[in-house]
């Protein structure tokens, strides 16, 4: 089974009577698993001898109080996944063993987080790089691994890493998507069934060969709103509110 480590001295007791020559690899998630979440660790267990995964809700990174309370809390569900996988480590922190100076000090990065989700979410990525940065420090491990899906997340993430020069590598995986092309996220878990039937044609027009302004006008249509469409370094971006949701995505160009 999965060893539950609740507590950071714990972990760093742990740390160190692990044989210093094994690989370990984390992946770090907000909870509520999902077949993502799963590529990741898959991926980390073939490429280490072990493998660290933490849940935490990281209430930092959330612009909107009420888009934290809403997020979905699986943890009996996660912890049965984790133990099918067979994950070595679990690190399942409380808010005040990470933020035990009540978010005094945090991480800012001035150029990439201010674009594209950085211009519609103020504080959101010195939210996940504060978070990140603490995890990585805790942990330490030799691979960190980050989906695609929030390719924006991953790049600064691994700036980041490249500028204090942290001594983890940053794997990127590919975006996991659903049948209809959906990306998956645990924030799927709260669009209505409408809401979901429909969701899939924010990829198919991302996809698309219309333009940018015609991939806007047509969700506007179909009644997404949407915070931008954009393209940047090779790909399409797009961030849309369905209902109460946000989604996010992005493509290959």
């Amino acid at each position: 089974m999965v060893r539950v480590v609740r507590e950071i001295n714990e972990w760093r007791e742990i740390r160190k009577g692990e044989p210093g020559n094994k690989s370990i690899g984390f992946v770090p998630t907000m909870g509520a698993l999902h077949e993502g979440h799963l590529s990741l660790i898959r991926k980390s267990q073939y490429e280490n001898e072990i493998t660290v995964v933490s849940i935490f809700i990281n209430p930092t990174q959330f612009n909107d109080s009420s888009d934290y309370e809403k997020y979905p809390k699986k943890f009996e569900e996660d912890l049965q996944k984790l133990n099918t996988l067979k994950v070595d480590y679990l690190f399942y922190p409380e808010y005040e063993d990470i933020y035990h100076d009540n978010y005094r000090y945090s991480i800012e990065e001035k150029e990439l987080s201010r674009i594209l989700c950085g211009a519609h979410r103020e504080g959101h990525f010195e939210g996940v790089l504060s978070v990140v940065m603490k995890l990585l420090n805790i942990i330490k491990p030799w691979k960190a691994y980050f989906g695609e899906k929030d390719y924006q997340q991953y790049l600064l993430i691994k700036g980041m890493v490249e500028a204090f020069f942290m001594e983890v590598e940053i794997i990127p995986c590919p975006v996991i998507r659903e049948d209809d092309g959906l990306a998956m996220s645990s924030r799927n878990l709260r669009l209505t069934v409408d809401e979901r039937n429909k969701a899939a044609l924010f990829p198919a027009l991302l996809k698309s060969r219309q333009t940018v302004e015609e991939v806007i006008n047509k969700l506007e249509e179909e009644d997404f709103k949407v915070d931008y469409i954009e393209e940047f370094d090779g790909r399409r971006f797009g961030a849309v509110h369905l209902g109460n949701v946000r989604l996010i995505d992005n493509v290959k160009r």
